[in-house]
């Protein structure tokens, strides 16, 4: 009998070791330095969506690129790395709470139609570390909020230098842009572009327009077939999915034997031209870059919480995609003159229209 019960407590104890190694184990995963838990980084899409071939995909291709150099999994609903479609505007609180709540070390708000979201997420979750892509959050003393850093491009300068390429190249002299929404933030990508065109062009005629949408192609295209129709041979267009439009007017217009050219964003969309082979160049913002390095300075224990990030010419943030076969040697020679002028501060390049008007007076 007393061996019996000498067993049982033997057997016991060694459950109760075990439990309790297993919990060990678990404490040692949240907070132990063998175990430590993974850096989280989440990003919310605009209403463009993710596979927008523009500004939501560039950002998610560079938190891609961040998950797999720091050996992170991505795009799963358990992964460190992933990210949440909005499919329309209300989605954007319920879907940054989601990532906070979940305890993500990082979380992007994709464009600047979610400031007022992400204000409004960041002052109930003040611990929280998020970053916003095309504007500043700022607090009632107009200061940016300590918890968000806020991530901004000199758009501009990127659309001089395709505007050049317009203007250069240009046969009809009759040239489009098509915007998405009418906002400070593309109006300096329509400014940037038309002074491009004129300084190097002053005759040609500039039509520019407005789909007031980021997701409506149909409008789009639509937009685009009037632009054409009036004589315009190149468009540049900056308005999200709502741009592939764009490229769907311009394949037709080829397939109907008439020789129409795009100027791509955010990303080079050549491969959005094809197979008709539209694509003149793009404009290439660097959202992937920018994401990158504000993921990897948060995982290094620098989250820039309260900066105004800028990225330019100077940082590489903007610029002309390398796909220029269809850009002669003599115009991307004239494009890295008038590259090295913006940069050295030579030219100052508009983002408004009363700097646009300015600077048209300046030119000779």
């Amino acid at each position: 009998m007393l061996k019996k019960k000498l067993l049982a407590l033997a057997a016991v104890i060694t459950i109760s070791g075990t439990v309790l190694s297993a919990c060990g184990g678990a404490s040692s995963d949240n907070g132990g330095k063998k175990n430590e838990s993974k850096f989280k980084v989440g990003m919310v899409t605009d209403t463009g969506g993710v596979d927008d071939k523009s500004f939501n995909q560039s950002a998610w291709e560079g938190l891609t690129t961040f998950a797999k150099d720091n050996k992170l999994s991505a795009g799963k609903a358990n992964s460190e790395v992933r990210y949440l479609q909005s499919n329309q505007a209300s989605d954007h609180i319920p879907n940054l709470n989601q990532l906070v709540h979940q305890n993500f070390n990082l979380v992007f708000a994709t464009g600047f139609t979610m400031v007022e979201d992400i204000s409004k997420v960041s002052s109930q979750n003040p611990k929280s570390q998020l970053a916003i892509i095309d504007s500043v959050v700022t607090g009632k003393d107009k200061k940016p909020l300590k918890n968000v850093a806020n991530i901004t491009f000199k758009e501009q300068q990127g659309s001089f230098l395709v505007g050049v390429v317009a203007g250069l190249s240009t046969k009809t002299n009759k040239i489009g842009f098509v915007g998405g929404i009418n906002s400070a933030l593309i109006k300096k990508f329509e400014n940037g572009f038309k002074a491009g065109v004129k300084t190097v062009n002053p005759k040609a005629e500039i039509y520019a327009q407005y789909a007031g949408a980021f997701d409506a192609p149909d409008k789009g295209q639509t937009i685009a077939s009037t632009l054409y129709g009036k004589g315009a041979d190149i468009i540049y267009q900056s308005a999200g999915a709502t741009g592939n439009g764009v490229f769907t007017e311009a394949k037709t217009e080829k397939k109907d034997g008439k020789k129409v050219w795009v100027i791509g964003v955010d990303r080079d969309q050549y491969d959005q031209g094809l197979p008709e082979d539209v694509t003149l160049t793009s404009m290439v913002k660097r959202v992937d870059k920018a994401v990158y390095d504000v993921s990897k300075r948060t995982k290094n224990g620098d989250f820039p919480g309260g900066e105004i990030l800028e990225y330019g010419l100077k940082e590489n943030g903007v610029g002309i995609a390398p796909s220029t076969q269809h850009v002669s040697k003599d115009i991307l020679n004239k494009v890295n003159d008038y590259k090295q002028k913006i940069i050295d501060g030579s030219i100052t390049v508009p983002s408004t229209d009363k700097e646009y008007k300015a600077f048209l007076s300046t030119l000779k």
